[in-house]
């Protein structure tokens, strides 16, 4: 793990594995190459290798801004024996309840939403040890705090505002880790109106057009305190915001994005993008970073948004399309926030994890030590 006071923590490696970085906040990008290629015989390594030692041992574990999501945590074991919409046993009936919950599947197949599926405060939605896909309509993240949405498929939404997991209003302490998201009519994961503290990780995105918006439109100036971490996901052919953000702070790491239809990032009014050891592999369209200009509505002059790319890698003829003028005026670090997150070298072992290792996985669920008093 990198640490923001140069300290080194201990990792799991092969002895030819390349370190992780660790931080100092007077000297970034002498620590981080601009382009390094190991073939240190594939010995990346993902974080949260302990997550899945026991049930609730994802609960408060999520690195960056999401990091104190504690889910269900302390709830008792809630059990999808359905995968009807509704009713007993449904996963619709678990999360409407108010008391917390660590919600698990006894059935695997395809759950079909007619309308948004609203999840409650203090839950955990944990797909390990089965299969559980979402179509037609997604999660909606309403007013809550510390959720956990864990190993789930959403695909085929529809209608006009059809997200695969919306967050919004007022919500906090948000985790999305291992899911896989693909063809909805909107977003996969919009994240949006004063919701803050989420990171989403190890997520695989693909068939989509506009993946992931940060921050809702010029007037909801209240988003300035939206606070995102994304990283180790694969943006995988997906055609624009990987992710397009307005007035947030949002740390990316450890993305590999590639073959975007029109940019991979789009940095707009007033946001502050830290995008740290990302692999962009370009396609057809060859710039990385795009810029848009819009007026908040309690500013006179419109604005774009600051975006600074550290040790990022750029391959297949990439054009990072950085501004010339220094972002660091206006740019968070990480540190401020959080003293410690995993980070490679973006490589091709990287990449090669990377495509292999995100969203959904056939992993077992973990045994509940949790002893019910």
């Amino acid at each position: 793990m990198g640490n923001a006071n140069g300290h080194s923590h201990s990792h799991r490696y092969g002895s030819n594995a390349p370190p992780r970085f660790k931080y100092s906040p007077s000297n970034h990008s002498s620590q981080i190459p601009r382009s390094t290629t190991s073939h240190a015989n594939n010995m990346v390594s993902l974080p949260y290798a302990h997550v899945d030692s026991s049930l609730r041992a994802l609960a408060g574990q999520a690195e960056g801004f999401g990091r104190l999501a504690i889910g269900g945590l302390h709830g008792r074991l809630y059990h999808v024996t359905t995968l009807a919409d509704d009713g007993p046993g449904s996963l619709r009936q678990g999360c409407r309840s108010k008391e917390p919950l660590w919600i698990v599947f006894e059935v695997s197949g395809t759950i079909h939403l007619s309308s948004y599926l609203a999840v409650s405060s203090y839950k955990t939605i944990d797909g390990r040890g089965q299969r559980v896909k979402f179509t037609g309509k997604g999660l909606r993240l309403k007013e809550c705090e510390h959720v956990i949405i864990c190993n789930l498929e959403f695909e085929g939404g529809k209608g006009p505002d059809a997200d695969g997991i919306q967050i919004k209003p007022n919500s906090k302490h948000i985790w999305i880790d291992r899911c896989s998201l693909r063809d909805y009519d909107d977003g996969l994961i919009d994240i949006t109106r004063k919701s803050t503290d989420i990171t989403v990780s190890r997520c695989h995105f693909s068939q989509h057009n506009k993946t992931m918006l940060i921050g809702a439109d010029p007037s909801h100036i209240d988003d300035r305190s939206i606070r995102v971490t994304i990283h180790h996901c694969f943006f995988d052919g997906t055609r624009q915001r990987h992710p397009r953000v307005r007035f947030a702070k949002v740390h990316l790491y450890n993305n590999y994005t590639k073959n975007w239809g029109i940019y991979a990032v789009c940095a707009s009014v007033e946001s502050q993008i830290y995008s740290q050891c990302n692999i962009y592999e370009a396609g057809q369209k060859k710039v990385a970073f795009k810029y848009l200009t819009e007026k908040a509505s309690d500013k006179e002059e419109a604005m774009t948004g600051c975006l600074r790319s550290e040790g990022d890698l750029f391959i297949s003829g990439t054009q990072a399309g950085l501004m010339t003028e220094s972002a660091d005026h206006c740019m968070f670090h990480p540190s401020e926030y959080y003293s410690t997150w995993t980070v490679e070298p973006a490589t091709a072992d990287l990449k090669h994890v990377l495509q292999h290792c995100t969203g959904w996985q056939n992993v077992p669920r973990p045994a509940d030590q949790k002893v019910d008093s």
